[in-house]
């Protein structure tokens, strides 16, 4: 009797583990799922953990995030330029979300170029 209720233990105790596991391993956050702070934290995580010295797509950071808060776009010389803006910091408690409340990610044909303030400078630059 005791041998069998140790072995019912075990066998939850895998079962858990194991389905913890592959919720861990499998699960897709959903930005659009998630509270305004969850929502900052996951764009501030991911926009800082991005290389520069990769090739990164227009598409690979939306389906990642989700659509950004505000865009903008030029066509200067055959090329296309946009930059995305993401919230990562809220200032007012507004409702409103803008540009200072954001980390800008500049695309350059859909490749990534540039993060941050360097992105709304080179950007600005444009004209």
């Amino acid at each position: 009797m005791k041998l069998k209720t140790i072995a019912l233990l075990v066998a939850g105790l895998l079962l858990y583990v194991g389905l913890t596991s592959i919720t861990l391993l499998f699960y897709k956050d959903d930005p659009d799922q998630m509270n305004w702070q969850d929502r900052e934290a996951f764009n501030t995580k991911y926009i800082y953990k991005l290389d520069l010295t990769k090739a990164i797509s227009r598409d690979q950071v939306i389906d990642y995030l989700g659509g950004p808060d505000i865009t903008e776009a030029k066509n200067l010389q055959q090329q296309i330029y946009q930059v995305l803006y993401y919230r990562t910091h809220r200032t007012k408690t507004d409702g409103i979300t803008t540009r200072d409340e954001c980390t800008a990610i500049l695309f350059k044909n859909q490749q990534l170029i540039a993060i941050g303030e360097t992105a709304v400078e080179q950007y600005n630059q444009l004209d």
